[in-house]
């Protein structure tokens, strides 16, 4: 089995949750000076101080660069066709957020073929990974129908490392009611539609995804619809994550606890019950907060410094999608958490690292240890790692918006 040795780390965060979950240590502790890393294989095969580092196969010398783990992305959409740039512009100028665009995005991701969606998410991944991103979750949703909820489901598998159903993300217009569709009435349409999402639909996916989401919103689905999605879908087998409280009070962070969510996300519009419950629920439902969606269509950001001060678990995703948030630069969304949301670096470095792996359930090896965790850098953990161009992870606040980004290795190879 070959070895290399990372070393001449200048600052190694090593997001170690056994660390992080010490109450006598702050948020800064995990951080290690002038330090290395073994890597065999896919995995972190000792961590410790630069002068101590054991022999390995070859060796790499960060010359003092900063090193932390890839982040993980545990909310994308990656799987689509299509463009809205004119939804944002119009947006930019004032026009509010409805969830109705995403109607948009399904006609034209119908119409792509399967080898033009493929060609589109491995560039998307692809992108990810050059900035940092190194283990991803992303969803379907912009197909809506059987075969295209399929499809995307398949395609999505092909490059990413968790795959979420998300059938429930808009009743598509054929279902609406009054567009010569099967429905008589908007009413039916909907039963109609639901009834597909936790039959066929599910049925069709099922081999291909380990999540289900809804998308628990005005607009989309209230809470007694996505009750119906999550419930059918858990009885199938699927882990839990919601879309909630985007877009007002929505019921989402309540149904989200109810159900035992490894997530839920967008949380803009949070009453205290809301914070005290995800407090309560730290341990099994992460709050994903999701900066660029927030700027991008003008929300209210995500009270992540009540949530964090209450004590809940807090992630930090891209939200990646061609409507409300086209960017899958986390290294952005940090930024973006410190500058705007007011956490400190280490509160953001974490959220979007460990946090991530806590809303995918990844932040621990497998007992058997065929998975390990990812989202930290530990010995028996993925060896994901992304480096900075920079001497301290504090300058992905301080330089915003600057490529920041030198090498990353992910799951032991180093991509770039």
């Amino acid at each position: 089995m070959a070895s290399e040795l990372i070393t001449g780390i200048g600052e190694l965060w090593t997001v170690d949750p056994e660390v992080l979950e010490d109450p006598d240590l702050g948020y800064g502790a995990g951080v290690l000076a002038q330090a290395a890393v073994v890597v065999e294989d896919d995995r972190f095969a000792w961590v410790g101080p630069a002068a101590r580092a054991p022999a390995a196969d070859r060796r790499t010398d960060l010359a003092g660069r900063a090193a932390l783990p890839g982040w993980v992305d545990s909310h994308s959409h990656l799987v689509f066709a299509g463009d809205r740039a004119a939804e944002f512009a119009a947006r930019m100028a004032g026009r509010g957020y409805a969830a109705g665009g995403i109607g948009v995005t399904t006609t034209a991701t119908r119409q792509a073929t399967d080898d033009e969606l493929r060609a589109l998410v491995r560039r998307r991944v692809d992108d990810a990974v050059r900035g940092g991103t190194t283990y991803l979750e992303t969803k379907t949703g912009y197909g809506l129908s059987v075969d295209q909820e399929a499809r995307a489901a398949r395609l999505a598998r092909e490059f990413v490392d968790e795959v979420t159903f998300l059938g429930a993300h808009l009743v598509p217009s054929e279902y609406a009611g009054g567009q010569g569709g099967p429905p008589d009435s908007a009413e039916n349409g909907r039963t109609a539609y639901v009834d597909l999402v936790c039959g066929p639909m599910l049925a069709a996916v099922r081999t291909d995804v380990t999540w289900a989401d809804v998308f628990c919103e005005e607009g989309a689905f209230d809470v007694a619809e996505s009750r119906r999605v999550l419930l059918a879908c858990r009885e199938a087998g699927l882990g839990l994550r919601v879309h909630g409280n985007q877009l007002g009070h929505s019921g989402g962070v309540a149904l989200a606890v109810e159900v035992g969510a490894a997530s839920v996300d967008h949380c803009n519009f949070l009453a205290e019950a809301d914070v005290a419950a995800l407090a309560e629920a730290r341990d099994h439902t992460v709050a994903t907060v999701l900066p660029a969606c927030d700027l991008s269509t003008r929300a209210p950001l995500a009270p992540a410094r009540t949530l964090l001060d209450a004590g809940a678990t807090v992630a930090i995703a891209s939200n990646c999608n061609p409507g409300t948030s086209y960017t899958s630069s986390i290294n952005y969304c940090v930024a973006t958490a410190v500058l705007q949301m007011r956490l400190s670096v280490a509160e953001a470095v974490r959220a979007a690292t460990y946090g991530g792996a806590r809303a995918l359930r990844r932040s621990v090896h497998d007992t058997d240890g065929a998975r390990p965790a990812v989202g930290t850098v530990r010995v028996g953990a993925r060896a994901d790692l992304h480096v900075l161009d920079a001497p301290s992870a504090t300058h992905l606040a301080y330089r915003p918006g600057m490529p920041l980004t030198w090498a990353v290795w992910r799951a032991g190879h180093r991509s770039r």
